[in-house]
C-alpha cells in the first residue's frame, strides 16, 4: 500500500510538471502610470503590461528583470540583478579558517584595517552616532611576501564574510568592452550586498591617481618587511607546530634573518624541517634553524644580483 501512495505522488508530481507552462523575462523600460508598465521582453518586443496585486510597484523601476506571464504578459514577480557568473565563481574563494593571532608583526595594521572594514559592517550604528561615512575601500601596500592577501582572508574569515578574490589580470579580456562590463557587474553586486574592498599591490606608483582619491580607496596601509621583533612574532607563529628538541635560540635566527619577510620565514620552517628529515630524525633542532637560515639567506642574496642571458637559445 506504502509503495502504491508513493507511486502515485510521483506520477501526480510528473503530471503537474508537464502541465505547467514557462515564463517570459522581460525588463521594465519605463512605468505609464499606477497600473501600467512598458516592459521589453527577452525576444525584443515592447509591450505595455499589467502586475499581479502581490508584486511591489516600488520595485518595478527602469532596468528591473521581471517574470512575464507567457498568455497575458503580466508581472509575476521581480527578479534579483543579473550578474555574470564569472562574479558568482568569485563566491567560492574560501578564505580558510584563519585568526588574527596568526598575522605576527602587523599590530597596528590589523587595528586600522578592522576599524576600515570590520566595524562599519559589525557596528554601522557608531557611525551614524558621530556622522561620518565609514571608509568605502582600503589599499594595502608593500613588498611581495609581507601578509597583504592574509589580512584580507583574516578579515573575511573573522566576520564570516563571503570572500571574492579578484586578480586583476584576469578581467582583462581581449573583447572591447568586456572587462568594463564585468567590472560594472562586480561593483553592481557590491552596492546590493555591502561589499567592502580591499586592494592589494606591491607597486602603488603605477596605479592611476584617480583610484586612490578618497571617496574610492579612503585609506592607504603600508604592509612593510617586518622588523627584528616582528620577525620573532612570525617565526614563533610558524614554528609552532614543528616538533621541536632542545632550546632554540630564535634570537639567533631572526638576526640571521635580515631583510625576511613573511614568507621567508615560513620558509626557514621548512627548510629546518626538510633538514631534520635528511638526518633521519622526527625533530628539530636548533642547528636546523640555523642551517635554514643561511641557506635562504644565499638564495636571497642570489635573488638581488640574478642576471639572466638575453642571448639565451640564439646562435
Amino acid at each position: 500500500m506504502r509503495a502504491a501512495r508513493k507511486e502515485f505522488a510521483k506520477t501526480e508530481e510528473d503530471l503537474k510538471s508537464l502541465q505547467s507552462v514557462g515564463q517570459i523575462i522581460g525588463e521594465v523600460l519605463r512605468p505609464l502610470d499606477n497600473e501600467r508598465l512598458i516592459v521589453k521582453a527577452s525576444s525584443g518586443p515592447r509591450y505595455v503590461v499589467g502586475c499581479r496585486s502581490k508584486v511591489d510597484k516600488e520595485k518595478l523601476t527602469a532596468g528591473t528583470r521581471v517574470v512575464l506571464d507567457m498568455t497575458t504578459l503580466t508581472i509575476m514577480r521581480a527578479l534579483p540583478r543579473e550578474v555574470d557568473p564569472v562574479v558568482y565563481n568569485m563566491l567560492h574563494e574560501n578564505p580558510g579558517n584563519i585568526s588574527y593571532s596568526a598575522v605576527g608583526g602587523l599590530s597596528d595594521q590589523i587595528r586600522e584595517l578592522r576599524e576600515s572594514i570590520e566595524l562599519p559592517l559589525m557596528n554601522p550604528e557608531l557611525f551614524v552616532r558621530v556622522g561620518i561615512k565609514p571608509p568605502k575601500g582600503v589599499l594595502l601596500y608593500g613588498p611581495p611576501g609581507t601578509g597583504k592577501t592574509l589580512l584580507a582572508r583574516a578579515i573575511a574569515s573573522n566576520i564570516d564574510a563571503n570572500f571574492l578574490k579578484v586578480v586583476s589580470s584576469a578581467i582583462i579580456d581581449k573583447y572591447i568592452g568586456e572587462s568594463a562590463r564585468l567590472i560594472r557587474e562586480m561593483f553592481g553586486y557590491a552596492r546590493d550586498h555591502q561589499v567592502k574592498m580591499i586592494m592589494a599591490t606591491n607597486r602603488p606608483d603605477v596605479l592611476d591617481p584617480a583610484l586612490l582619491r578618497p571617496g574610492r580607496l579612503d585609506r592607504k596601509i603600508e604592509i612593510p618587511l617586518p622588523n627584528e621583533q616582528s620577525r620573532m612574532e612570525i617565526l614563533k607563529i610558524h614554528a609552532a607546530g614543528i616538533a621541536k628538541h632542545g632550546d632554540i635560540d630564535y634570537e639567533a635566527v631572526v638576526k640571521l634573518a635580515e631583510g625576511f619577510n613573511g614568507a621567508d620565514l615560513r620558509n626557514v620552517c621548512t627548510e629546518a624541517g626538510m633538514s631534520a628529515i635528511r638526518a633521519e630524525r622526527d625533530y628539530v633542532i636548533h642547528e636546523d634553524f640555523m642551517k635554514a637560515v643561511r641557506k635562504l639567506n644565499e638564495a636571497k642574496k642570489l635573488e638581488s644580483t640574478a642576471h639572466y642571458n638575453t642571448d639565451f637559445g640564439k646562435d
